[in-house]
């Protein structure tokens, strides 16, 4: 039954430019009519006048304009009648209840909110998301998720409150977006539940939220359409755009942090420097510069080791020779 739950209006339709003249003849008829019978005071006439101008007046609210991007969904005393998609001004039977809905892409930036990631490290997480109601799942997005009743308060330039009864579209509209805002906090967490921070807390070779932008942001959409799917709703592009540890671990992990860029670059210096020192005494050898032993080539490593290693420039202190008394 699933498939006949969203297909377009097929009952009649007219363009609402011939209507709406069909509608102002009828009523300018009818008064003529009325008019006509009071002169030569025939009610029969009168009747069939004012009975005309009541048809023409519940006509008028069978009129509707559909702008680019937007639709109707039809519903006779309950029972839906198909989706009206084409743009223009049209008339329908005035008896059909006539849901608007917005078929245009809507944004969502949602606040950075605080989750635990892989390891359980509090993080802080955002996303944007833009999404739309599909043309051919209208059906699910107008009768899966209910639109309460809204009121709209505002307050007058003399201090009053003044209370609004916003429209049923907008009702509608904002429903949706509220059922979008829940359901993507619910997959960001989910989401951020799965991978670590960072490489440094992530085994070999699993993912990260911080270093596999890419992979991470295709499994959150996917996650997303998932959970928007009963809505009609398609998701367009959803990426996280905010990341960082939550503030009561930010000072720690950023020492953390740093400890870990001055033990990789330590590691860089110190393999760089053994192999200067590999070479330096391995030219000195096929040169035969000069002859070393053991102890004068470990006192020499020790010294180059010592002067490319140093964070600070060296000193060299020029031995001048030995004085004999």
């Amino acid at each position: 039954m699933e498939q006949n739950l969203n297909f377009e209006y097929r009952g009649f339709k007219a363009n609402g430019f011939v209507m709406l003249f069909a509608i102002i003849a009828v009523i300018a008829a009818g008064i003529w009519g009325i008019v006509h019978a009071v002169s030569v005071n025939k009610g029969l006439t009168a009747i069939l006048g004012a009975a005309g101008i009541l048809v023409a007046l519940i006509s008028l609210i069978g009129l509707m304009v559909i702008e680019p991007n937007q639709a109707r969904v039809l519903v006779f005393f309950g029972k839906y009648r198909g989706n009206f998609l084409k743009e223009g001004f049209w008339w329908v039977n005035p008896f059909m209840s006539v849901k608007k809905i917005s078929l245009r892409a809507r944004n969502l930036n949602a606040d950075p909110i605080k989750v635990n990631d892989k390891m359980g490290n509090p993080i802080m997480i955002g996303l944007v998301l833009v999404w739309k109601v599909k043309a051919e799942e209208i059906y699910k997005a107008v009768f899966n998720i209910d639109a309460p009743k809204q009121v709209k308060t505002t307050t007058s330039v003399k201090g009053q409150v003044e209370v609004e009864a916003a429209s049923a579209s907008e009702t509608r509209m904002d429903a949706l977006a509220n059922f979008v805002a829940v359901q993507s906090d619910a997959a960001l967490r989910q989401v951020a539940g799965y991978y670590a921070y960072d490489n440094n807390s992530a085994e070999e070779g699993e993912l990260s939220l911080r270093s596999n932008a890419d992979e991470i942001n295709d499994q959150l959409e996917q996650k997303l359409s998932e959970r928007l799917e009963m809505a009609g709703i398609e998701v367009v592009e959803a990426r996280i755009n905010y990341l960082a540890y939550a503030p009561e671990i930010a000072a720690v992990m950023l020492r953390r942090q740093q400890a870990d860029a001055i033990i990789s670059a330590r590691e860089k210096i110190v393999e760089g420097a053994v192999s200067m020192v590999k070479m330096a005494i391995d030219q000195l050898s096929e040169k035969e510069v000069v002859e070393l032993d053991e102890e004068r080539k470990a006192a020499m490593v020790s010294n180059l080791l010592v002067v490319l290693c140093s964070d600070e420039s060296a000193q060299p202190v020029v031995n001048a020779g030995t004085s004999h008394n």
